[in-house]
C-alpha cells in the first residue's frame, strides 16, 4: 500500500492492475468485481411495472429492463440489463462485462453490471456457448451459522 500513497504524493498515477477474466462456471453467489467476455444468446424485455401514485420525479423516469441469457464455453447465466445496456445486448453480440456482480433473486444467481461497471461490445468471440450448463437454474439457500 506504501507504493500507492507514494505515487499519490509524487503526482504519479498508481499502476493499474490487469483484469482477471473469469468463466461463467466460476461465478458464485454474492460475489463482485468479475470481468468476463460472453456472447448474448437471447434477450427478453421485461414489461415496466406501474409505479406508486404520487411518486415525484423518480416516477417520471422509465427504467428499461431486459433479461438476457449470456454465456461462454463453460455455461450460461441470466444477465439483468438496465436502460442503455438493453440496447447493447442483442442476440449474437459478444460483450465484455467489467466489474460485474452476482445478485441473488429467488434463490438463483443473476449477473448484473451497476454504475461502477461497464458493458462494452467487442469483436465476435470464437467460442461456442455451452447452453446446457445454466448457472441460474442452480438454487441456493441462505443458511445461518450460529
Amino acid at each position: 500500500m506504501a507504493t500507492v500513497a507514494a505515487a499519490a504524493k509524487g503526482g504519479e498515477k498508481p499502476a493499474l492492475r490487469k483484469p482477471v477474466f473469469v468463466k461463467v462456471d466460476q461465478l458464485g453467489p454474492g460475489t463482485v468485481g468479475h470481468t468476463l467476455t460472453v456472447k448474448v444468446v437471447s434477450a427478453k424485455p421485461i414489461a415496466p411495472r406501474a409505479r406508486a401514485a404520487g411518486g415525484g420525479p423518480a416516477a417520471s423516469r422509465q427504467v428499461r429492463i431486459a433479461e438476457c441469457i449470456v454465456g461462454d464455453e463453460t455455461g450460461v447465466i441470466v444477465f439483468t440489463a438496465r436502460n442503455d445496456q438493453v440496447d447493447l445486448l442483442k442476440p449474437g453480440t459478444t460483450v465484455l462485462l467489467r466489474n460485474a456482480r452476482i445478485d441473488m433473486f429467488k434463490g438463483s444467481m443473476r449477473l448484473a453490471v451497476d454504475k461502477w461497471g461497464r458493458v462494452e461490445v467487442t469483436e465476435p468471440a470464437s467460442f461456442t456457448v455451452k447452453e446446457d450448463n445454466n448457472m441460474s437454474l442452480v438454487e441456493y439457500e441462505l443458511v445461518n451459522v450460529a
